[in-house]
């Protein structure tokens, strides 16, 4: 049977026939619906603002709900909304009438809800945007979303008493080569748990040897720990689980194009056997819970 859809103008949710695990997974940053208004606003080329984006993350974990999980994805880009921030960490640099907040290194880098900056720094406007254009770009986009994926995880944690969110990302190869330790291979997978306070360490064990076991090299909360969504819904004690996943972008795509690279269909069927490990770990804790 297949799967159902549900889209809005911030969201697409596709939903299994039968959900048979605890697993959600999301991927806030891969939307790629930009705005004409937007595109004409920013003084950046299309393909500079592509920079911000998790490109083609919602291909590496699509055939999810075929294996009984939910999956929600973002409809717009991140260059022009940060589902991954606050809807009130605003930065007074990029809206007029914003009051400088108390200090808050995402604002301060020009990463807040409504971007700054692009990769690279790159500012991605001329001056400065109306609040109330702000105001009413969270509106259409970050409440739509959050409603969606809160009320998704609570109906999981209602049927199934646990709730894992598998929050998807991918990272630039360059930031990786940033925070290198000398002497030590680079990760190709990051899990942020924000140093166990968004979910529980076994749950992380198995989720980090499900990906050793298909070759990647692994790393934990460095450089990238897990923002709002996973400091928002991450409660283990409740047993309500999320687990931010970094994959290094230079595995599957052209970094420079933002284009897949031509190996990008065998990776995503390497993606496709770690999903269906993912999925199965719901299952079985689902199953356990039961006995």
């Amino acid at each position: 049977m297949r799967e159902h859809i549900l889209e809005g103008e911030a969201f697409r949710l596709i939903s299994p026939h039968k959900t048979t695990t605890s697993v959600v997974f999301s991927s806030p940053h891969s939307g790629r619906d930009y705005p004409q208004d937007f595109l004409a606003a920013s003084v950046l080329s299309p393909l500079h603002l592509r920079s911000s984006e998790d490109a083609y993350v919602d291909r590496l974990f699509a055939r999810a709900p075929l294996m009984g999980a939910p999956l929600i994805l973002a409809r717009a880009p991140r260059a022009y909304i940060d589902l991954n921030r606050g809807a009130d960490e605003l930065d007074p640099a990029v809206i007029e009438g914003v009051s400088r907040p108390a200090h808050n290194p995402r604002i301060s880098s020009g990463l807040g809800v409504i971007p700054r900056v692009v990769a690279g720094g790159r500012a991605i406007y001329a001056g400065k945007l109306p609040l109330a254009q702000a105001r009413d770009r969270i509106a259409r986009h970050w409440h739509p979303w959050h409603d969606q994926l809160r009320g998704l995880l609570a109906q999981t944690h209602r049927r199934f008493g646990e709730a894992i969110l598998l929050d998807c990302h991918s990272m630039p190869h360059e930031a990786i080569e940033s925070h290198a330790r000398p002497g030590q291979p680079l990760p190709e997978v990051v899990l942020g748990d924000r140093f166990g306070a968004a979910a529980d360490r076994g749950l992380v064990d198995q989720i980090e040897e499900i990906f050793r076991s298909e070759g990647f090299r692994t790393a934990r909360n460095s450089p990238f720990a897990g923002a709002y969504i996973a400091q928002t819904y991450g409660h283990p004690v409740s047993r309500k689980h999320v687990v931010q996943i970094e994959i290094d972008r230079s595995l599957y795509l052209d970094e420079r194009r933002v284009e897949p690279l031509p190996a990008f269909s065998a990776f995503c069927l390497r993606m496709a056997r770690v999903t269906e490990k993912l999925v199965q770990i719901g299952a079985e804790r689902v199953s356990l819970a039961a006995e």
